[in-house]
């Protein structure tokens, strides 16, 4: 049986669903691994959403809470708001207390990866401050650490992420994701789905 890997986002410019995109690719490069892309509810209405310039959301499906309960291991994406994950993710978290309760979740991998406006803007505050999401939940945390190699080490070049995860910066929206930003991705989901499927074959 293939080992199931959900990566879960939301994205409201398109700068996280092109992270989640190649965390996807990452993770299917992975031989036995079965890689989905999720989105969560959005909750603002279309005219809010409008007058904030926001493009119309991707086919990609929206996932149910207890949805989660079917895969091995997840890598969650979001884009920061002031240090934190978006109101829109937590609001999905938020809806897990079935889950948390029959403790469906325990012992299994989890990674994360965000976007920020700026480089002060919480490319380690928004993955630190949701780590208590997954502990809550019995998960087990995979930062990339410094597995990347030199790219962790990229000092000529703007570049977003740390060892807590792949990341970009949106700035005032118009950056989009760098080569480099995505061969980071890239890895974050082959890390992951190799960590996930040997946590499997070993349970």
């Amino acid at each position: 049986m293939a080992t199931k890997v959900y990566i879960v986002y939301y994205s409201m410019y398109g700068h996280v669903e092109k992270l989640a995109e190649k965390i996807r690719e990452g993770a299917a490069s992975v031989e036995g691994v079965e890689a989905k892309l999720w989105q969560v509810s959005e909750t603002l209405s279309d005219d809010v959403l409008g007058k904030m310039s926001a493009p119309p959301k991707s086919d990609v499906p929206i996932i149910t809470p207890n949805e989660l309960a079917e895969a091995d291991g997840f890598v969650f994406g979001f884009p920061t708001r002031f240090g934190m994950m978006a109101a829109q993710f937590k609001a999905f978290l938020d809806a897990t207390g079935g889950l948390w309760r029959t403790q469906q979740l325990a012992g299994k991998p989890a990674g994360i990866f965000y976007s920020t406006g700026s480089q002060g803007g919480g490319q380690e505050t928004t993955a630190l401050t949701a780590i208590t999401q997954l502990v809550h939940h019995g998960m087990i945390f995979v930062p990339i650490g410094y597995t990347f190699g030199a790219g962790m080490f990229e000092m000529e070049k703007v570049k977003g992420g740390s060892p807590y995860g792949a990341g970009t910066y949106a700035g005032d929206g118009s950056r989009q994701p760098s080569d480099l930003e995505l061969e980071q991705a890239f890895h974050q989901g082959k890390y992951i789905a190799t960590i996930t499927k040997r946590l499997k074959g070993d349970a």
